[in-house]
């Protein structure tokens, strides 16, 4: 297999409250076989270089884009390949996915759309140049430019729930819901159905999913997975083996033997 990426690309100050990272990728020579798109807690851009993805979604509907947005979900994706990935990934956060929405991200989340269906015929062209386009840094801008530099956005979560998010992606998502709600002068239930109107999921759920996140992050680091565990938040190992099974339907040692792309460039970033 070789990989000569993942390109980290520089987000800009104005740019960050929109875009977390932003990474090209191209890899070939890997076994086909199938790349596991996990829950995390930020929303996920695609833009491919080379074929289609052939993607069957967190929803469980399958597809082929060019250009993709997958929202925040609580299952994982599946990205079936023969061995070969080419393109640029943006990870968003809710204003930045916003932007693009118009409105608030819960309206995406739990599936994956095409990005023609959000911004029109702007995103074909998009894609277009971006093939034209002869190395990374200037994808970088290209992407950065069409997407968010002369968008405004048209959504702001109300500031009790924005608060909770905050705290929740802080705290890597061990912030006691309970106490989010009393800080912001709420009942647990009312944050959470206002979250979910917001994001498209409870606070309990995304607390889950961020906490899920850091053991990857961790798991792909190297570190054993009790140790794994105990840093990300969980009870106990076990515990955390159930999360891996509900969000990547696999427990974290199968991961690492089984999805050779993925394991790539989670060590090379």
């Amino acid at each position: 297999m070789t990989g000569t990426q993942p390109e980290p690309g520089a987000i800009p100050t104005a740019l960050r409250p929109y875009v977390e990272s932003m990474v090209g990728y191209r890899i070939a020579g890997a076994q086909p076989g199938t790349h596991i798109g996990m829950p995390s807690g930020s929303a996920t851009l695609i833009l491919s270089l080379d074929q289609p993805l052939d993607l069957i979604g967190a929803d469980g509907r399958r597809g082929r884009f060019d250009t993709l947005l997958a929202g925040l979900h609580a299952s994982p994706a599946r990205i079936l390949h023969d061995g070969s990935q080419h393109g640029v990934q943006l990870d968003l956060t809710p204003r930045g996915v916003a932007v693009l929405l118009g409105g608030p991200p819960g309206e995406v989340s739990g599936t994956s759309v095409d990005l023609g269906e959000l911004i029109g015929p702007s995103a074909r062209r998009l894609h277009e140049r971006l093939g034209e386009t002869p190395d990374w840094p200037a994808r970088f801008a290209l992407v950065l430019e069409s997407l968010f530099a002369h968008r405004e956005p048209r959504w702001q979560p109300c500031p009790e729930v924005d608060h909770a998010w905050q705290a929740l992606t802080r705290s890597r998502g061990q912030a006691p819901i309970a106490g989010l709600a009393r800080e912001v002068g709420w009942s647990t239930r009312h944050l959470g159905e206002r979250f979910r109107q917001e994001f498209g999921h409870p606070p309990k759920t995304v607390a889950r999913v961020l906490r899920f996140q850091e053991s990857r992050r961790l798991v792909a680091a190297g570190a054993p997975p009790a140790l794994a565990a105990a840093r990300a938040g969980y009870a106990d190992q076990s515990h955390q083996s159930r999360d891996w099974v509900d969000f990547a339907g696999t427990p974290p040692g199968r991961w690492l033997r089984e999805d050779e792309i993925a394991f790539v460039q989670d060590r090379e970033r």
